[in-house]
């Protein structure tokens, strides 16, 4: 397969896993956090600002991709890793998250999405074999089948159709994807909040042998609480020897606590999106250094973190730039961002090297959050 899961190690204290993941274009180590790059970039960040801070897997999507600059576009680049530069493993989603976003400009029959381009109110059409089509030309290491994710909450009927769609969509994929040597197709799985359904998609998702499988319709809008229940339902579920990502999950309490449920992937916007309105995520906590108390606070964002921001710049100067509106503060901010969560999944891995994930979990939270039991996203 283009790319292999290896299980080094099951944390005693919470059953966490601790692996390897091998790709065309490298190695990288798991539990781990993809930053995001929609549109072949992470906003304000350069490759080697990315590489520099550890990243070895950034994630990619489909359908902006497909809008511009055009699927072909990247092929004759070369793929998306010459296109933009970056030697790395990459993952694309399908495209049908965004797509399914845009419930007032899509149609869904059973041979794919008839929708509105959200940029020119273009018609366009997106099926099974379109989104591989377009992820084959793209070239990423790790490409999604194209599935239906349904909203939260949705009735239990709606659900159960659209389960059995996406596996239908998925065996689609599979015949269309023609790259097979060097590009691999991950399936989803989805059944909402009802246990039933999400063992029956883990189930009918898990009979096609794939190099991985995604955990798909979870933080759309439920609580924590339903989705690591709806996480501890699915997990145990999955082949050991695969990979399990668990899309669209970045919040710091999220990214713990998905790993002690079994998952081994992660990406978010979270990171980037907060870092542009001066939200940051610091060893104590959220410091939102646009406000006022921050104009004469001379010291750096975190004191204990060693990344390129805090160890260069304080909270003033960075309130200064992010109230001015210049793109500098913005791109400090994410560095410390992206920085802060790929240190954490650091921290994760050598807490399940050493069997105390549990007690770290707890730690980690009192000095973030202030409580064991976080209430707020980041």
């Amino acid at each position: 397969m283009a790319v292999r899961y290896e299980l080094i190690k099951t944390c005693r204290q919470s059953g966490a896993r601790l692996g390897r993941l091998h790709t065309p274009h490298g190695t990288v180590e798991t539990p781990v956090f993809m930053p995001v790059g929609t549109l072949a970039t992470v906003k304000t960040m350069s490759p080697e600002e990315l590489k520099e801070m550890g990243s070895g897997i950034i994630l990619s999507n489909t359908y902006h991709l497909y809008l511009r600059p055009g699927h072909e576009v990247v092929r004759e680049a070369g793929g998306l890793h010459r296109f933009m530069n970056w030697d790395r493993a990459i993952l694309t989603d399908s495209g049908g998250f965004q797509v399914f976003s845009l419930a007032d400009l899509r149609k869904i029959s059973e041979e794919g999405v008839s929708f509105r381009s959200h940029l020119s109110g273009e018609p366009l059409f997106l099926s099974p074999e379109k989104s591989m089509e377009i992820q084959n030309a793209l070239g990423a290491d790790i490409i999604m089948a194209f599935d239906e994710c349904p909203p939260y909450p949705a009735e239990r009927d709606y659900v159960k159709a659209s389960l059995d769609r996406t596996y239908r969509w998925l065996k689609r994929c599979t015949e269309a994807h023609s790259r097979k040597e060097d590009q691999a197709l991950f399936g989803i799985i989805q059944g909402g909040m009802y246990r039933d359904l999400r063992e029956e998609s883990a189930r009918l998702i898990t009979s096609i042998d794939l190099p991985g499988y995604a955990i798909g319709g979870l933080s759309v809008g439920e609580p924590k609480e339903k989705m690591y229940e709806a996480l501890e339902w699915t997990t145990p579920l999955l082949p050991e020897e695969k990979p399990r990502y668990l899309m669209g999950v970045g919040s710091p309490d999220a990214l713990v606590e998905g790993v002690i449920r079994g998952v081994d992937m992660f990406d978010c916007v979270l990171p980037t999106r907060i870092a542009r309105n001066g939200a940051t995520m610091t060893s104590r906590g959220r410091v939102v250094v646009r406000n006022a108390k921050y104009a004469r606070d001379f010291s750096p964002l975190d004191p204990e973190c060693d990344c390129y921001t805090c160890r260069n710049y304080t909270r003033a100067y960075l309130r200064h730039l992010i109230k001015s509106d210049e793109t500098f503060g913005i791109r400090l901010t994410t560095y410390h961002n992206l920085y802060f969560l790929l240190r954490l999944k650091e921290k994760v891995r050598q807490a399940i090297r050493e069997d105390r994930l549990l007690d770290f979990r707890d730690r980690f939270f009192e000095e973030y959050y202030g409580s064991t039991m976080p209430t707020r996203n980041f």
